[in-house]
């Protein structure tokens, strides 16, 4: 048994390094303990082949909370954001594509290619995602009511449903329509070509195994509209060094304010006031805060007999599947792409490989039908373009992060099978990619459970899905961190406000945990 401590963290992931931050800048002795032999959970920088390093699972910036890196002092722990020149590239067919971002009027000169109309109703478009996103931002760093609760609820619902009020009727229809429509609907409001659609369309399914005519996907396109960089909102970013260097940050950040992080420590149980080991080392404490997937806290962590058992019950049926694939590619040169073939700024943004609702619609039947899609999603980021840090001179690293391959099948047996389709779908667009690939590291949704603890695969430790947020995410009942077993709390992506590099569940769990132990935040 080793000697007490005020709070004892279950995963050294971005939220639990958070969480430990803001409790250890309350006086708290906190310790922090990881199943991995290095920090940072889904959020690292690893080198792949000699030469290349590049963030392994979680890829770009945007959804990190700015309170937190302020308050944490990320900055002078070496975090460095850089912002794309563009947000999105779309290559359309082999003569045509589409650039998002650089301002509001250059990309409407892109859209105008395609419709006249559409670029006329991009600033409506963009005015009603943001309006109801400004909303929504207040909310991440608030902890969200308790159906059912005491006074301290009816107060935070309240507060709720006073910023919900400030809205004008119309943005109030809006707001309703994106927590419930599909992607496509939502879309089809403003645009009729086929290429806007898909470049704002292909947000509703990252790590969304759906259709984007499925009811529900306009809110996690949503959900990837709360960013910024550099104060610069609804835009994407790099961490020089790649996202380990947020990990890394928060690390430094953390050991400064006195907080021990021991790493190779797997944690085998919890009970109230102890956490167990698997090498039976037992860590005493007041509290614990566990920053894993709800249904490896409640199903595997937790003893059945501290749970009451419909909660249990509730845990077994909460949705969480994705239907992710990364790959790292090293590569010699940089793709010539058939409809725009010389280097810019391209290079440099999210590049998306599917041109429609329409194809994005059946990569997830062929999904469904036969486990992988023939010609799955992807989007292509090649980091080197803005940080020389991550491969030899004249050489480029590439992140692909694609859609839709089942989480459910074998993939032991068909892992190579996904990474010849992904590659094909890159080669059709980029003819010679190839020929430019030395080398290339890939994790299936299994290696991405196994690895990471992302349990079905699920970058966002749940579905987004109407009836697993806010208020309800992970249950009705413990939307405030806290969970059924006395001094146990929530703060990973499991809690609100869900999945993405934000720090904000991690940042609102040591808010209520403070509470409960009555210490003030410093």
């Amino acid at each position: 048994m080793t000697p007490g401590v005020d709070v004892a963290i279950v995963g050294a992931g971005h939220n639990g390094l958070v969480c430990a931050c803001y409790l250890a800048r309350a006086g708290l002795k906190v310790k922090v303990l990881e199943r991995r032999p290095v920090v940072g959970g889904a959020a690292v920088t690893e080198e792949f082949h000699p030469g290349f390093r590049n963030s392994v699972a979680a890829y770009t910036v945007s959804l990190l909370q700015p309170k937190v890196i302020e308050d944490l002092r990320l900055a002078r722990h070496g975090l460095r954001i850089v912002q794309r020149p563009l947000a999105n590239f779309l290559p359309l067919t082999e003569r045509d594509y589409l650039k998002v971002g650089g301002g509001l009027e250059s990309t409407q000169r892109e859209v105008a290619k395609f419709s006249s109309r559409d670029a006329e109703r991009l600033p409506d478009y963009w005015r009603t995602i943001e309006r109801i996103a400004d909303v929504l931002r207040a909310l991440v760093l608030e902890t969200p009511p308790n159906a059912g609760g005491g006074l301290v609820d009816a107060w935070r619902a309240l507060k709720s449903a006073r910023r919900l009020k400030r809205l004008d009727m119309e943005a109030r229809r809006d707001a309703l329509a994106l927590l419930t429509q599909s992607a496509a609907e939502l879309l089809g409001r403003f645009f009729e070509s086929e290429g806007i659609q898909a470049a704002f369309g292909f947000d509703a399914v990252v790590g969304n195994f759906a259709s984007p005519y499925h009811p529900g996907t306009a809110y996690v396109l949503l959900h990837h509209c709360f960013g910024e960089v550099n104060g610069q909102r609804g835009a994407w970013g790099h961490a020089i060094g790649g996202m380990g260097a947020i990990s890394e940050a928060l690390a430094a950040s953390a050991r400064a304010l006195g907080v021990e992080i021991e790493c190779n420590a797997p944690v085998a149980k919890l009970r109230p006031g102890e956490v167990v080991l698997e090498n039976g080392t037992v860590v005493t404490c007041r509290a614990i805060a566990a920053n894993v997937n709800p249904k490896l806290l409640y199903l595997k962590l937790v003893a059945p007999d501290l749970l009451p058992p419909e909660v249990a019950a509730r845990i077994e049926r909460y949705k969480c599947a994705s239907a992710t694939f990364r790959m790292n590619v090293a590569l010699a040169s940089l793709p010539r792409f058939s409809c725009l073939a010389e280097q810019g700024p391209h290079h440099a943004s999210g590049i998306i490989l599917a041109p429609s609702l329409a194809y994005m619609d059946r990569a997830y039947l062929e999904a469904r039908a036969e486990g992988i899609a023939r010609r799955p999603i992807v989007e292509m980021v090649i980091p080197s373009t803005l940080d020389d840090s991550l491969a030899p001179p004249g050489r480029h690293v590439a992140s692909l992060f694609c859609q839709h391959f089942d989480p459910a099948i074998d993939w032991a047996t068909r892992k190579q099978e996904a990474i010849e389709r992904i590659f094909d779908v890159v080669e059709s667009h980029a003819p010679g990619f190839r020929a430019s690939v030395i080398a290339h590291s890939a994790l299936s949704p299994a290696d991405l459970e196994r690895d990471f603890g992302l349990t079905g695969g699920d970058i966002f430790h749940g579905a987004l899905t109407l009836d697993q947020l806010w208020a309800a995410r992970p249950l009705l009942g413990y939307a405030d961190y806290r969970t059924p077993v006395k001094g146990l709390y929530l703060c990973g992506s499991g809690a609100h406000p869900g999945g993405g590099v934000t720090g904000a569940p991690g940042h609102n769990c040591a808010r209520e945990l403070l509470r409960d132990l009555g210490r003030r935040r410093r």
